[in-house]
């Protein structure tokens, strides 16, 4: 800032932008209470079915968000233009303070027209008037004065320079809508674009430049704001997509790196892994030039040698870094599709192991987090999908072989098809030398993420959209592919608890698919969104399966109680939700209604709880010891959300197809699911319900005394008890358990059908 800018500029119209902008954070926040509470509450509280539940009131709740991000950033410009001018009149006083001091020494300052200033005596002794005198000064006086403004003008360009890279780069994040970044003053928002700078500058250099000094500075910055969009983007912008790249993968070459930065800090590998993968995440979010660029190269970069030794291609690099954060989704989705491109010709069109991505003993580990190497480049990328549900919904329906490309019987292949049913995956070791099964596990995280809706591990919440038409067709996809060949799953069982949980999620869906009803059951087992829709065949054998595994046997047996106790609740609060028969008593429609859910329950139990008994006898009662260590971390479910809900479209339940919402929401189910996962209910034996697998009558025993008690409790909080009803649940049951005794004998060929079933 020149010196006449600074002590004439008119900052009255910055007071007046400051003035504008608080009155429009006012403005916003009348908005976005007005979005939250009527536009995103009436959608809440609206009847939503098929496409509708999954596509129109998530578009309403994401654009309700964005005037909530509108004040967030219409808050951090205030912020900065308050502190800016604030800043500029404290230079300006500190200017005149200054002028002033040196007017009392005869000193005068002035403008030089071209920006710049020059200090000269004020008036000349010479030219004093007749008696008079001028004050007396030296020549430390004039170079001290001169050194004070110009010290004052290079605070106050720093100001003006630093609110507007910020101001700039706030508004660059988003191409469309607003920014997230919250920031109280400017100060704040300057030391992470420059803080970003110096971090970005030091990953740049060499690898055997970076001092250990160096490294802990570089992860103690990226720790500290890898979730700070201004930092995040900056960082990543001025590293550039190359530089990214080159610096992870020359850090971790021993032939690169320096010695003493190698053997004193390879401990600490993994939080510059984690905490640069996050901040990379975040960057992706930002639609700056810089960013876009840094997206556009990164995606083309995949496919080429990485540093001066070439020991990685690009997607290895990065794929090794994309195991933590949020990244953008069109970014994934692009670079998913040109690794496909890359997996394809390295696996001639799928029909070897793609043999780029075969780790040798020579080759520098990418990844630090003990389960693999990082050599393959899809374990990252699908970590990445695990935690962006709609990238990864896309991703898996994505053709991997067209028709015309392909040999295979299917003529054509999808990403799912491909991963799930035919690869051929490179072998990897873990951290203790042993083979890793960190790829195909991270596989069925995804497959979670893009079937739920939801990052993989979290459970599902009443903003959880609805199942979309594809996550339908892909869990249908999903089942079929289990019930087809079960060694699919069986060879792999720690991909049990993802398909568990996906199980669980969809058991509106599951339960209207082995209900024998079909008159009516959109009535009886409402499902919001778009329903999926496997046959009986291929249900009963993929439920088998989870079954033989402790995972997804919990994961369904916690799921289906959470969803018929609440459903059960549910028809007590509306008795005639299923049938409306005027011609009989209300109990004796309720009946009908209950007695349909309990024989599903039954039938999911039965089935389930044969795959149980088959895995009991071949592996003796070791095996019982999992499958409740199983149950008991079923806990998860208790007092989230209620779990698996109903899917109802009434105002009283909303959800991702569903979770129950509403003034009841939670009680009756908390309370039956406690009781499971506790170990706190016993059946008529005396027994731990759940707790002895090994012979169906104790498995058919805790259902009928789960169920019984779910319709106590549910009548209980309905205000509407009825032991007439409370008396045909376990007979209802009864029936779904011969249903999938009848069922497994007759479609579970091959697996060898449990002795226990006979023992009844």
């Amino acid at each position: 800032m020149d010196f006449a800018a600074l002590q004439h500029a008119d900052l009255g119209p910055l007071g007046t932008a400051v003035s504008d902008w608080s009155t429009l954070i006012g403005n916003l926040e009348t908005l976005a209470k007005a979005a939250r509470d009527g536009l995103k509450g009436q959608a809440d509280k609206a009847v939503w079915a098929g496409v509708n539940a999954a596509v129109s009131k998530t578009f309403i709740a994401k654009t309700a968000g964005e005037f909530d991000d509108a004040r967030t950033q219409a808050t951090s410009i205030r912020n900065i233009l308050r502190d800016t001018r604030a800043d500029l009149l404290l230079q300006r006083r500190n200017l005149e303070e200054a002028i002033g001091r040196g007017a009392a020494k005869n000193l005068t300052v002035t403008a030089t027209g071209d920006g710049g200033f020059t200090v000269t005596m004020r008036v000349h002794p010479d030219r004093a008037g007749k008696g008079g005198s001028v004050p007396d000064h030296d020549e430390a006086d004039l170079v001290a004065l001169r050194d004070e403004v110009q010290k004052i003008l290079v605070a106050a360009t720093e100001i003006d320079a630093g609110a507007s890279k910020v101001l700039r780069a706030l508004v660059d994040q988003s191409e469309l809508g607003f920014s997230e970044g919250a920031y109280n003053d400017r100060d704040a928002a300057v030391k992470a674009v420059r803080e970003a700078e110096a971090l970005a500058g030091l990953a740049r250099q060499k690898p055997q430049d970076l001092s250990v000094a160096e490294f802990d500075r570089l992860v103690a910055g990226l720790k500290r704001y890898a979730d700070d969009p201004l930092f995040s983007a900056r960082f990543a912008g001025e590293l550039g997509a190359k530089g990214t790249l080159e610096f992870w993968s020359g850090i971790n070459d021993p032939g690169l790196a320096g010695y003493q930065l190698t053997q004193e800090r390879r401990d600490r590998f993994d939080d510059l892994q984690k905490h640069l993968g996050l901040t990379l995440a975040h960057a992706t979010q930002s639609d700056s030039h810089a960013m876009n660029d840094w997206k556009r190269e990164m995606t083309a970069l995949g496919g080429k040698s990485v540093g001066p030794h070439g020991s990685h291609l690009g997607f290895q690099v990065m794929s090794s870094l994309m195991r933590w954060g949020d990244y953008n989704d069109r970014f994934l989705t692009r670079y998913g599709r040109a690794l496909v491109k890359a997996e394809k010709e390295y696996s001639e069109n799928g029909t070897r192991s793609p043999i780029a991505w075969h780790r040798s003993a020579a080759d520098p580990q990418l990844n630090h987090t003990g389960t693999d190497t990082g050599a393959d480049p899809f374990t990252g990328f699908l970590k990445a999908l695990a935690n962006s549900p709609d990238a990864s919904t896309t991703f898996f329906g994505d053709p991997f072989l067209a028709r015309d490309e392909s040999d295979h019987a299917k003529g054509g292949m999808t990403n799912f098809e491909y991963l799930f049913e035919e690869r051929d995956w490179p072998p990897d070791t873990d951290s203790k030398g042993e083979s890793s099964i960190a790829g195909r596990n991270i596989l069925a995280q995804a497959l979670e993420s893009a079937v739920t809706g939801h990052p993989a591990g979290e459970m599902p919440t009443a903003d959880t959209p609805a199942h979309s038409y594809e996550q339908a067709t892909l869990m249908e996809q999903i089942v079929h592919s289990v019930s087809e060949k079960p060694e699919r799953l069986l060879d792999h069982k720690y991909m049990a608890d993802s398909l568990g949980q996906i199980s669980a999620e969809y058991m509106p869906d599951i339960s209207r698919g082995l209900n024998p009803q079909a008159d009516g059951e959109a009535r009886l087992m409402p499902v919001a969104g778009s329903m999926a829709e496997p046959g009986a065949q291929d249900l009963t054998r993929f439920l088998y399966t989870l079954g033989r595994t402790p995972d997804g046997y919990a994961a369904v047996t916690v799921g289906q109680h959470s969803y018929t106790t609440s459903l059960m609740e549910y028809h007590f609060r509306n008795p005639d939700a299923y049938i409306s028969d005027p011609q009989f008593k209300e109990v004796e429609n309720l009946k009908e209604g209950v007695g349909s859910i309990a024989q599903v329950a039954g039938e999911i139990q039965g089935t389930i709880s044969a795959g149980r008994a088959y895995e009991g006898e071949a592996e003796g009662g070791s095996k019982d010891r999992e499958y409740n260590n199983a149950l008991n971390q079923g806990k998860v479910w208790v007092g989230s959300a209620v779990g698996i809900g109903i899917g109802l479209g009434s105002a009283a339940f909303i959800g991702p197809g569903g979770i129950v919402a509403g003034g009841f929401a939670g009680t009756t189910a908390n309370e039956i699911l406690g009781s499971l996962t506790e170990g706190s209910m016993k059946d008529s034996a005396n027994e731990v319900i759940y707790r002895n697998g090994e012979q169906l009558s104790g498995t058919q025993e805790s259902t009928y005394r789960l169920l019984e008690q779910a319709v106590v409790k549910a009548g209980e909080q309905s205000g509407n008890p009825s032991q007439h009803i409370e008396s045909i649940v376990a007979r209802s049951a009864q029936n779904g358990f011969t249903a999938a005794h009848s069922n497994v004998g007759l479609y579970v060929n091959g697996q060898g059908v449990p002795k226990a079933l006979e023992k009844d």
